[in-house]
């Protein structure tokens, strides 16, 4: 069984902190679970550019508002408390914050926890 709380990853190498982003891993792929998880808060006023082509993520907003608009379409949606969305389709997004966003991310493969977007928006996999 594996027991944590967000208190003992802040400070740690698994609490990673962007100047639109911060994630703290909360599982990343040593712990052999098959995905990772992380508790994210996208920092208010903040704009960020995302495309997992190497993954695919769940989000479950806890806290906060903004809105995700995909690329190819242009489709705008609201994201509150209590909404999920699913990038199945390793789809080019921006994610915008109105307030600070507290996200929920689950991400298949998981990742090593140091992970940062590179100038894709992506996260390399790492054997």
């Amino acid at each position: 069984m594996i027991v944590k709380q967000l208190e003992d990853i802040v400070g740690t190498e698994h609490d990673v902190d962007t100047a639109t982003w911060r994630s703290c891993r909360l599982l990343v792929k040593k712990d052999g679970m098959g995905f990772s998880m992380h508790h994210t808060v996208i920092k208010a006023g903040t704009e960020t550019y995302i495309w997992y082509k190497n993954h695919v993520e769940a989000v479950y907003c806890v806290q906060g508002e903004g809105e995700i608009e995909v690329v190819e379409s242009g489709d705008l949606y609201s994201i509150q408390p209590g909404t999920l969305y699913a990038l199945n389709g390793h789809e080019k997004h921006r994610l915008r914050a109105a307030s600070d966003l507290h996200l929920v991310c689950v991400f298949n493969p998981p990742i090593t926890g140091r992970e940062v977007h590179d100038e894709e928006g992506s996260y390399p996999v790492l054997d």
